[in-house]
Order: C-alpha cells, then sequence, then structure tokens
C-alpha cells in the first residue's frame, strides 16, 4: 500500500510570534521555519506503517515555496521514500491545498492518506476533511491510534466524550493528533541520505489547480495585554466588582 503524506513548512513552534509593522500580517523575515508539528507525527506514522510491513512506499508532499524543500528533506530524513513540492509563492488556502492533493491523488493512487490534523500557523483544521469530500473517500479525524487490517483501516479518534473508533474502507484520508504517537529524531546518516532521495518540483497550473486566495486579510493585531490583577478586602467587594466593573455576573 502506497501512503501519501501531506506536510506544511510553519514558523517553528519555539519562535515568538511579531506582527509586521504595517499590520499586514505575521513577520517571516529572519525567522526560523520548521515542519508543522502534527504533519511530523503524520510522517513519522507512516514510517512505522511501513516498517510493520503495511506500507510499501511513502510519499511526501507540501505545497508552497522553495523553502519548503528543506520541510520535505527533514520528511525524507524521518522515513518517507520520495517528495513532491508544489511550488507557488502564493499564500495558499485550505480549500487550495486540498484541491492540488486530490491531483495528486489521482497520479499516485495511494491507498491511505495521512496528514496533521491542524496547522499550527492558521489553525484551520479544514484541508483533511476537504480532502476527503473531493474525493468522496471515508475520513477519521484527530486520530489517536491507527491500524490497517486487510482492505480496511480502523481509526481511533479523540472526540469531546473520551474516544471513538471507526472503520474506514480504504483508500481513506486520517489526520493526525497530538497523541497518535512521538516523532523520532532524524539522525545523520539519513539527513545524508535524504539528499540523494527524489525530489520532485511542480507547479499548480501543471496540476489543473487555481490556488488564487479567495480571502482577504484586513488587519493583523496582537492581542490586547493582560491588565494587572487587584486584591480585594471581602467577598461583598468582589461581587460588586464583578457586577459592576467585570460584569459577568
Amino acid at each position: 500500500m502506497k501512503i501519501l503524506c501531506a506536510v506544511k513548512r510553519v514558523v517553528d513552534y519555539n519562535v515568538k510570534i511579531r506582527v509586521k509593522t504595517d499590520q499586514s500580517g505575521v513577520e517571516t523575515s529572519n525567522v526560523k521555519f520548521s515542519m508543522n508539528p502534527f504533519d511530523e507525527i503524520a510522517v513519522e506514522e507512516a514510517v512505522r506503517l511501513k516498517e510493520a510491513g503495511t506500507a510499501t512506499e511513502i510519499v511526501v508532499v507540501s505545497v508552497g515555496p522553495t523553502g519548503c524543500q528543506e520541510t520535505l528533506r527533514t520528511a525524507l530524513a524521518i522515513g518517507a521514500d520520495r517528495a513532491i513540492l508544489v511550488q507557488t509563492d502564493v499564500t495558499t488556502e485550505p480549500l487550495a491545498v486540498a484541491k492540488v492533493l486530490k491531483a495528486l491523488v489521482e497520479k499516485e493512487a495511494p491507498g491511505l492518506v495521512i496528514l496533521g490534523k491542524q496547522a499550527i500557523d492558521d489553525d484551520c483544521n479544514q484541508t483533511g476533511q476537504m480532502l476527503a469530500a473531493l474525493l468522496g473517500w471515508g475520513q477519521g479525524t484527530f486520530a489517536s491510534k491507527v491500524a490497517p487490517t486487510g482492505d480496511a483501516v480502523a481509526v481511533t479518534r479523540e472526540i469531546d466524550g473520551g474516544l471513538e473508533v471507526v472503520s474506514l474502507k480504504l483508500p481513506a484520508v486520517v489526520t493526525a493528533d497530538l497523541r497518535l504517537n512521538e516523532p523520532r529524531y532524524a539522525s545523520l546518516p539519513n539527513i545524508m541520505k535524504a539528499k540523494k532521495k527524489p525530489l520532485e518540483t511542480v507547479t499548480p497550473d501543471s496540476l489543473g489547480v487555481d490556488v488564487t486566495p479567495r480571502l482577504k486579510t484586513v488587519k493583523v493585531a496582537e492581542p490586547a495585554k493582560r491588565q494587572a490583577g487587584i486584591k480585594v478586602p471581602d467577598v461583598a467587594t468582589l461581587v460588586d466588582k464583578l457586577k459592576t466593573e467585570a460584569r459577568v455576573i
């Protein structure tokens, strides 16, 4: 079974986010980028499935600028077999990415698509669901366990009430949650080997997909600073302030 993994290049989770002075977006100049953590979990799960003999090939895909090659090389170092970069300098939205992935799925014909449940930069949590809808495939979102059996896969989902197990007929789309696994560190030998693994570059136009943004960002601003707390002498004063000042009761 071939597995296709989608990975996104995002500002590293350790970096303090700064808003541009013109409030047009987030500052990305001279900022460290890395693979979206949820996508890293997805790649790790695909590699584990291959190590278990369930998968035969892992293809990683990223949509974005030339810098995404570094992210794809990281996925190759973790254990993916080959990579595809859909190169575009346009800021892509979830629906556009889902359409690109649909075109690649039709080309590559994987038995399973695994991607992170959401990206830590926009927190949309939409691409996996949109891709499943476009393909007409079953979907297992927020997966904390993936167990393929024959022509089906059992996905344990994390929901508000606890855990839910769904059985999906392959091919299917699975989105990885935080507790699915703990990604491995890429060893130096594997990093060197990743440089020799195939990385194909295509464009959205060659796939017949229009990635022109449909949304317009009006303004980006930092959240208001939290005000300092105060001490009150008694419960009556506290209740009075909650009623008159905070207006929460």
